[in-house]
């Protein structure tokens, strides 16, 4: 297929271009320009700011695309803007966000709302605009509904890992085996957030392309057992090769970065079961993929200055 990509030079799209490219699709990336590593595979580029990009129609067309995968459509004018400009009966896909769901509003209200696993058919979020005082205009739903008008297969992501990751879903652990930190602050560690690995994210992509009946569907991906923060913190200590441990502090005395340890009022445990029924599309082995991002992620640490333990030293102490 001839399929467009727009944000495909990043992390998630990085991935679903080398998996398509590795497949023999033809590719346009369409991107700003601001990031476009030298070591991407081979593909045909187009800069341009998304809200100009009706005034790029004819670019588009002239690819003669057979598909359009949109990787970084965040609001409803993110939305338009593509929908305006892709040439009439491709294939569609976009990606979305398990952060639609009633269950995910819950977490951020510190509710508790839905019993889970969540599959396609659970009650999504009433209220709109979740992250309000940053990201205005932010809103998965928004974008769902217009790419489904159009006919779009819509994949909710649940929290994305592997390498290239600059969310960095590792480093609340990978930090403290840098800095050879023996005792970690750890709250009950019993969350349950369902997690994917970014190049089964990136499979799922080229099934759903390839998959007729797909067309104006949602699926999650999501893997197959969760497991919890606790077991997740211990299975990258465990591919990072470090001994620590996790020592039992008070909720009020976790680091900003360990919050997510504590006690959180709603799991988002995911069902990707019609994925796998309709997609053939299955995840990989968790404990090869975490060893594999982790090598990754400690070969190529943050560039910023990590602001340090002060706060680990004050919740161990008091835990004493």
């Amino acid at each position: 297929m001839r399929v467009v990509v727009l944000g495909g030079t990043r992390f998630i799209g990085r991935a679903i271009v080398e998996e398509l490219a590795a497949t023999d699709h033809q590719l346009l990336l369409v991107h700003r320009g601001e990031t476009e590593p030298s070591d991407l595979p081979k593909a045909e580029h187009l800069h341009v700011e998304r809200a100009a990009l009706s005034s790029r129609r004819a670019d588009l067309a002239a690819f003669k695309p057979d598909a359009l995968v949109d990787c970084r459509a965040l609001s409803r004018a993110d939305a338009r803007s593509v929908l305006d400009a892709a040439p009439k009966d491709i294939r569609l896909l976009v990606l979305s966000s398990m952060d639609v769901y009633r269950a995910f509003g819950a977490v951020l209200n510190e509710q508790e709302t839905d019993g889970v696993p969540l599959d396609e058919e659970s009650p999504v979020r009433l209220h709109r605009y979740p992250y309000a005082e940053r990201m205005p205009d932010y809103d998965k739903l928004d974008v769902e509904e217009d790419f489904l008008a159009a006919g779009a297969t819509v994949l909710r992501l649940p929290m994305v890992y592997g390498e290239h990751d600059y969310q960095r879903r590792e480093e609340f652990i990978l930090r403290r085996v840098r800095a050879g930190r023996l005792q970690i602050p750890f709250g009950a560690g019993t969350w349950l957030p369902t997690r994917g690995y970014v190049r089964d994210v990136a499979r799922a992509v080229r099934m759903a392309l390839a998959t007729p009946a797909a067309a104006g569907e949602v699926f999650n991906i999501a893997e197959r057992r969760t497991s919890t923060v606790r077991l997740w913190a211990r299975r990258i200590l465990e591919a990072a090769g470090f001994n620590a441990d996790l020592i039992r502090v008070p909720d009020a005395l976790l680091p900003a970065d360990l919050r997510q340890t504590g006690n959180m009022s709603q799991h988002i445990v995911a069902s990707a079961a019609k994925a796998r029924l309709i997609l053939g599309w299955t995840d990989s082995d968790p404990v090869a993929v975490l060893r594999t991002t982790v090598a990754w992620h400690l070969a190529n640490p943050p560039e910023e200055e990590d602001p340090g333990f002060d706060a680990d030293d004050e919740a161990l102490a008091a835990a004493e």
